[in-house]
């Protein structure tokens, strides 16, 4: 599990205006929420936010707030502005030591497949994977070795192995593929006969001229 900290104030003002306000002094409004328990309207630095939102990587949140309590959360929401993809509201959602939640995972293709060498095309299909485990066994990523595949070979949901969770994604999808190069989907003579069909319509054509 990879933790990182994450410092935010508690908000008094919960209106349009004042939110936006806020954000042009660099700050970002969110709410921290434990389901059926408690809501926390929070606020904290934009460039505070950015390690959380713009990485690849699953990771559990340390939410220290400014009334020196602090919380156990994932990030489940982020919002961004249509023009300009700032940053303008997230949710945090509180896990319990203990408890088992479902989460998003990425997936992270490793080694260079053999197909790929031979011409062939790579093409990960799935990104991320809903797991279930407790908060201490979330992995930052699920790595899956795909240096054993040929052209027209693939992973699936069924090859990802990672200890101490359970994967609720269908285990039959496909991960990532590995598709034959073009020249080898190309049927030989293929250009040939779209010739060979089109020359009889062009003679028939003419047949009919030279009668009428």
């Amino acid at each position: 599990m990879s933790e990182i900290i994450l410092k935010a104030n508690i908000r008094e003002y919960s209106g349009r205006s004042d939110a936006n306000a806020a954000r042009r002094e660099g700050k970002v409004p969110g709410v921290f929420y434990l389901k059926n328990e408690k809501n926390i309207p929070i606020e904290v630095e934009a460039l505070e936010l950015r390690p959380l939102v713009y990485t690849s990587e699953s990771r559990v949140v340390d939410l220290q707030l400014n009334d020196g309590t602090s919380e156990l959360c994932i990030l489940r929401d982020v919002q961004f502005d249509p023009i300009t993809d700032k940053i303008v509201h997230f949710d945090l959602m509180g896990l319990i030591r203990g408890q088992k939640v479902k989460f998003d995972v990425p997936v992270l293709l490793e080694g260079s497949a053999v197909g790929v060498k031979a011409g062939g095309v790579l093409t990960q299909i799935l990104h991320k994977v809903e797991v279930e485990c407790l908060p201490k066994d979330l992995p930052q990523h699920i790595s899956v070795d795909i240096s054993h595949l040929e052209a027209g070979q693939s992973v699936t949901v069924a090859d990802l192995q990672s200890e101490g969770i359970e994967i609720l994604t269908d285990p039959e999808q496909s991960v990532a593929i590995i598709g034959h190069a073009r020249a080898e989907t190309e049927t030989p003579g293929e250009e040939e006969g779209l010739v060979a069909a089109e020359e009889p319509e062009v003679i028939a054509k003419g047949k009919d001229e030279e009668e009428a």
